[in-house]
């Protein structure tokens, strides 16, 4: 099944936008000639110690009109530099830039729910897409180009669940020996384990009632593959109890770090960092999840915090994290960061009033 979409003019369009476009804006990029008027906190510095960033916030380039998005959830960024944006708009579910903002495809796989997007390489070079449906309960394995290559079965379909089980997954990552590993985390909460092939392998996790339940889960909206330690393990998140647990590639429970305040998404691994969107976030002494609070938060490799662009600068009392709060409303909801390969980051958000990513350059 191809979902290349073309559209009339996409040949030619695609052709007199070519990989050249792919590097850094040269000059102010904070100064469009569209406009004249830039939005609140546009141009702001962000972030703390050596992760501080300036706010980009008219990046994109991209028409409105032409190219609309409702909630712009996820982005990966391509080895030829390319970055992919998962919306989950049925006409744009993928939208392609460069990292100046200029729009150079699309393509849709007509999903309502697109919600995770992950990127994973191939030892043959190969890059594919991984994009999961929560309305439907699908998981697609895609071509850059939007070819369906592979669809795990429905959790009720090859063993995982019952019929009567809630099955809505929201993220995947794939191991390094090729098994898919699907968050269930708008479901019944379990990481569901597959072959390359797509034969369902087993699950861990389940439903927690319980505040504290390091190897249950709330909600496991995110997750992601880390290999900076000796031996790779599943980082998953745990947003409804401000977490991020780790676990090893069977299951088995190793740590967890609490981020009060901060009801994060899915973990971003980055060089020696972990990145995250808080799509939700707290008041001072009001510690409930409200929207419109978001920002951006950075650990170092030891799970301590070390940034929180758009946020206030992270405080340990006697090796506790502080509560941690939004400091300047450049963001509402943050829903992912994708960190490019030059260290900026692109920050996509949820039921935002339909905003595109905005852009961080990192500081010198």
């Amino acid at each position: 099944m191809s979902n290349s979409c073309s559209h009339p003019g996409r040949r030619s369009f695609l052709k007199k936008t070519t990989l050249a476009l792919i590097g850094a804006a040269a000059g102010a990029p904070f100064i469009r000639a569209q406009s004249k008027t830039a939005p609140a906190l546009h141009g702001a510095l962000l972030g703390h110690g050596t992760f501080r960033y300036r706010a980009d916030l008219r990046w994109s380039q991209a028409d409105p009109a032409r190219f609309p998005v409702k909630d712009c959830h996820e982005m990966v960024q391509a080895r030829d530099g390319r970055l992919f944006l998962l919306t989950n708009h049925k006409q744009n579910n993928i939208l392609i830039y460069d990292p100046k903002g200029t729009l150079l495809d699309t393509w849709t796989l007509g999903f309502n729910g697109a919600h995770g997007l992950s990127q994973h390489q191939e030892p043959d070079g190969r890059e594919f897409l991984y994009v999961t449906d929560t309305s439907t309960g699908r998981v697609v394995k895609t071509t850059l180009a939007g070819a369906i290559t592979l669809e795990l079965p429905h959790a009720a379909k090859c063993g995982a669940y019952t019929e009567k089980e809630s099955y809505s997954p929201t993220e995947t990552a794939v191991g390094p020996n090729g098994d898919i590993y699907v968050a269930d985390g708008y479901g019944s909460q379990f990481i569901l384990r597959f072959d390359r092939t797509g034969k369902f392998l087993g699950k861990f996790g389940g439903k927690s009632t319980q505040p504290s339940n390091p190897s249950k889960f709330m909600q496991a909206h995110g997750i992601a593959l880390d290999t900076r330690g000796a031996q790779p393990l599943l980082v998953c998140t745990e947003r409804i109890r401000n977490e991020f647990n780790w676990f090893t590639l069977d299951g088995v429970h190793v740590r967890g770090v609490y981020l009060p305040g901060a009801y994060v998404s899915r973990p971003v691994i980055a060089g020696r960092e972990l990145y995250s969107g808080v799509c939700f976030g707290a008041k001072p002494d009001d510690y409930r999840m409200w929207q419109q609070r978001g920002f951006i938060t950075i650990l170092d490799e030891n799970d301590r915090v070390i940034s929180n662009p758009g946020g206030h600068a992270p405080t340990y009392q006697e090796g506790r994290l502080q509560v941690m709060l939004q400091a300047q409303p450049v963001f509402s909801n943050c829903h992912d960061v994708c960190v490019d390969q030059r260290g900026d980051l692109y920050v996509c958000q949820w039921n935002s009033g339909n905003v595109y990513p905005y852009k961080l350059h990192r500081e010198a």
